[in-house]
């Protein structure tokens, strides 16, 4: 979808709001942004201005039920790489409480479930105060962006259905079925399922998992806890499981693949509104006996009022190098108007036994300044260095308008 769709689809929905619904609420973010950075597949500096716009119609109707929403983006960029790009995100009908059972949405949505998600053109129903379950069901058109336009064809499918328990307050659990159609062929097909659960007012238990249909086997899996003794002390303990699927129709799907495993350990202690510490260890297994062990630690300083220093270190070895690195981030707010940021990560790797060790650095700087209640200037430019680039920097200029 070119730029002209775009602007023409958010322009109508402005007049059709504006104009059928003189009294709606209209609200809304204009961020028009100046981009420039280091086109790494053509090796030229591409300097782009983009304009990103949300668009909120509510109380289009006398009970408030009926809304619509929109949000898209437009880029023009110059120098060799002039291209002039667009793209819808989203442009959809919300209509809440039908009955008091029903919510409608109808129009290009991003929808997901445990199984995956979606951004499709169609329908999206939640049934809602029918008793402790509480079902959802999505369809439509799949979308997928390319670096030109939308991808795809017209009847490339999405479709998914999802039952979970309502009215529990310290239980959630959902059990979900996603499929894609890439025309009539079956592309994916997840059954998901997620789960949280709170315990004695300090435990939080919570998992989730994806099961390919075709391949009979579990994609996806995540268990962990949290363990909260006191406000200020939380434990951590995570354990993660991953064996990729491609569609089907994916000359990729005939490849094999090594399931990857990994077990988290982590604590989080604020002494107090100065001083914040947090400690880590992470266990990765990626298959036929490569493993690698991460060690984490950081800190959180805040030695005055106002100013905010984060400080991280992590150590890594094992399959494919080795890598020491760090990370230091200051944050100082001048006054309720105006803030400034800068830092730089520091990492030291080494790939393999054959080669010499190499560092990356990233060098960043940044602020924020309010010019009004519903209007702010920020900025960001940061400076690449590695074994690639003896400089590349890149960096944005961002105007944002709240109406």
């Amino acid at each position: 979808m070119g730029l002209k769709r775009v602007s023409t689809a958010l322009s109508a929905l402005l007049v059709l709001s504006a104009g059928a619904a003189l009294g709606a609420e209209i609200s809304g973010r204009s961020s028009t942004q100046l981009l420039w950075y280091n086109n790494e597949f053509t090796e030229n500096r591409v300097f782009e201005a983009a304009e990103y716009l949300r668009v909120n119609v509510t109380k289009i109707d006398q009970a408030g039920k009926l809304s619509l929403f929109a949000y898209g983006r437009g880029a023009q960029s110059f120098g060799p790489d002039h291209d002039t790009t667009g793209r819808l995100y989203s442009l959809y009908v919300d209509y809440r409480d039908l009955a008091d059972k029903a919510d409608l949405r109808f129009g290009r949505q991003f929808a997901s479930n445990a199984a995956g998600f979606a951004l499709f053109d169609g329908l999206k129903v939640d049934l809602k105060n029918i008793g402790p379950v509480g079902l959802s069901v999505f369809g439509g058109r799949d979308v997928v962006f390319g670096l030109d336009g939308e991808l795809g064809n017209t009847w490339d499918t999405d479709l998914g259905i999802s039952a979970y328990l309502n009215g529990f307050r310290k239980t959630d659990l959902e059990i979900s079925w996603l499929r894609k159609w890439e025309q009539s062929e079956t592309a994916r097909d997840t059954l998901g399922a997620s789960f949280k659960q709170y315990l004695f007012n300090n435990v939080k238990l919570y998992g989730n998992t994806k099961f390919d249909l075709p391949s009979e086997s579990f994609t996806e899996s995540l268990i962990g806890t949290k363990i909260y003794p006191t406000s200020d002390l939380i434990f951590t303990a995570e354990y993660y499981s991953s064996y990729p699927q491609f569609d089907t129709t994916s000359i990729y799907s005939v490849f094999a693949v090594n399931k990857y495993q990994e077990a988290l350990a982590r604590a989080d202690y604020t002494l107090s509104e100065i001083f914040s510490v947090n400690l880590g260890y992470n266990r990765q297994w990626f298959g036929e006996g490569a493993t690698a062990d991460v060690y984490h630690v950081g800190a959180g300083i805040s030695p005055i009022k106002h100013l905010k220093i984060n400080l991280e270190y992590d150590k890594r070895h094992g399959y494919y190098g080795s890598m020491d690195g760090g990370i230091a981030d200051v944050e100082y707010e001048i006054n309720k108007n105006a803030q400034i940021a800068g830092g730089i990560t520091y990492d030291v790797y080494l790939r393999d036994v054959l080669t010499h060790e190499e560092i990356a650095r990233r060098y960043w700087l940044g602020g924020k300044y309010k010019l009004a209640k519903n209007m702010a200037l920020s900025g960001r430019v940061q400076n690449d260095v590695n074994a690639r680039f003896t400089e590349n920097y890149s960096g944005r200029l961002v105007f944002d308008y709240d109406f």
